[in-house]
């Protein structure tokens, strides 16, 4: 399979070796142009090419940037891409939004938003880049971390719940990507290792206006 990478930070570099290590071709690309990801395509053996060439490139398409660079994403070359949002939102760094605050939508909502007919799924947010690497396992190992994926196109989200489960992780289906907010940041189930039991068990304990204490899922 070939998979896109738009944004080449650590989330985006660990998936990025899951998947080449398991045999998919990889392009990555940043917002400071493919020159700048020699030592990284070197490192990982990936291509490199722009943001429109990996949309164009993947079958599946990791868009890994912060919430305020949205509106500078090759909307056109992502239409009918099957697109993985591993982002969250983080308001000391992307400064207040205010349809987040007020819980008008989740944040891959707001990525739908501007995306235009691309196919968004929710994947791969709810656990810290140092552990996408660390944490996967194969399939049928007991205590396999799961990981929630939300989508609101069913064979869009079985495709990326394949790749999941491919890639090392027990992938659950946490319903739609208006429900995507039960782990976002801050909820019970946001980058705390769980099986598939301790995840069901985080999800349905979320509150939309209660957050976990700042930072409890660093362990």
């Amino acid at each position: 399979m070939r998979i896109g990478m738009i944004g080449a930070g650590f989330v985006s570099q660990n998936v990025a070796k899951l998947a080449i290590d398991r045999g998919h071709e990889v392009m990555m690309s940043n917002s400071r142009g493919p020159e700048t990801l020699f030592s990284v395509a070197a490192a990982l053996g990936c291509r490199t090419g722009t943001a429109e060439e990996a949309a164009s490139f993947g079958e599946l398409v990791l868009v890994a940037v912060p919430l305020t660079a949205f509106d500078r994403l090759p909307a056109k070359a992502l239409s009918g891409r099957i697109v993985m949002d591993p982002n969250n939102y983080y308001p000391q760094r992307d400064g207040a939004i205010a349809e987040l605050d007020e819980h008008r939508e989740t944040t891959s909502e707001r990525l739908a938003r501007h995306l235009p007919g691309a196919r968004i799924v929710k994947a791969f947010n709810a656990i810290r880049s140092i552990e996408l690497t660390r944490d996967a396992r194969p399939a049928g190992e007991a205590g396999r971390r799961a990981l929630p994926i939300a989508g609101d196109d069913a064979e869009a989200k079985r495709q990326v719940m394949d790749l999941t489960d491919e890639l090392g992780y027990e992938p659950f289906d946490a319903g739609s990507l208006a429900e995507s907010w039960r782990f976002e940041r801050a909820k019970p189930a946001y980058c705390v290792p769980l099986d598939r039991e301790g995840l069901a068990e985080a999800l349905a304990a979320a509150e939309r206006d209660v957050e976990v204490p700042d930072g409890s899922w660093r362990r």
